[in-house]
């Protein structure tokens, strides 16, 4: 009996968002910790955005479990995110080049899971499609462009290169 054996070489928690896809590990800019306590703004003393980031990168707050894209760069020390809500003063961060290809995605707990696809042309489906009742320790094997934050329950999701 055949089988399909999945074969990847990189992986990052995914954060569900409504809005921002999910970024490739591999397009890593910078990580740190900074200040989230201002609506719609990442605050951060020990970064030069202006030499290292670019408007449309992806920020994963790892400590809020929230994700954002960058909308503006306002200063040195400061960026603007979208969508816009207030954190906490001291969260850590990575940010990433905006994802190009879908990924497979690897869930830990059971639950339902709204998905954005890519296509087969490289444009963006732009309607989730619902998956219910994923078992937990299930592999979807998609390219998945984004995991909404709104339709999924399962958690502990693993986005899979």
């Amino acid at each position: 009996m055949a089988y399909q054996k999945l074969q990847v070489s990189n992986g990052l928690a995914v954060i569900p968002s409504n809005s921002v896809r999910i970024p490739n590990p591999d397009t890593e800019v910078l990580a740190g910790n900074g200040d989230f306590s201002t609506a719609g703004e990442l605050s951060d003393t020990g970064i030069d955005f202006k030499t290292t980031v670019q408007v449309g990168d992806i920020v994963y707050n790892t400590a809020a479990k929230k994700a954002y894209y960058v909308s503006s760069i306002v200063s040195s020390t400061n960026i603007g995110l979208s969508p816009s809500d207030a954190g906490t003063a001291a969260d850590a961060y990575v940010i990433y080049r905006e994802a190009t290809n879908g990924c497979i995605l690897f869930v830990g707990g059971a639950g339902n899971i709204g998905i954005q696809l890519a296509q087969k042309n490289g444009t963006v489906n732009i309607k989730s499609i619902l998956f219910k009742g994923i078992a937990a320790g299930a592999f979807l094997p998609i390219q998945s462009l984004r995991v909404s934050i709104t339709d999924t329950t399962a958690t502990d999701i693993v986005a899979l290169w």
